[in-house]
C-alpha cells in the first residue's frame, strides 16, 4: 500500500492587471509547467477585488507567492521572473 502525498497549494496574491501582476501569472504558470508539473494546485487572488484578504492573510506587498501546503508557509515578492530563486526561497520541487 502506497500513502498519498500530502496536498500542495500556491497562492499567488495580485492587484489587478497591472505589469507586475500579469508577469508573476504568467511566470508562475511557466515554473508550474516547466519545473513542477502536476505537483501544485494553484490560487490567484485579486487584491482589488477583496481588499481585507491583504490584512487577514498578511500580505504587505504584491505580487506575493504563498506556499500554503506543505507546512511551513513560506512567500516570496515580486513577479516570479527568476526560476531559480523561487524554487530555492519557497523550497518547490520533489525536495518540498
Amino acid at each position: 500500500m502506497t500513502l498519498a502525498k500530502p496536498p500542495r497549494k500556491l497562492i499567488l496574491y495580485v492587484a489587478g492587471q497591472t505589469p507586475k501582476s500579469l508577469a508573476a501569472i504568467a511566470n508562475l504558470e511557466r515554473i508550474c509547467a516547466e519545473d513542477l508539473p502536476g505537483q501544485y494546485a494553484v490560487e490567484v487572488i485579486d487584491l482589488r477585488q477583496d481588499p481585507k484578504l491583504a490584512r487577514e492573510h498578511g500580505i504587505v506587498a504584491i505580487p506575493t507567492l504563498v506556499r500554503e501546503l506543505p507546512i511551513p508557509l513560506r512567500k516570496l515578492i515580486g513577479d516570479l521572473s527568476d526560476t531559480h530563486k523561487v524554487l530555492t526561497n519557497l523550497k518547490l520541487g520533489d525536495g518540498a
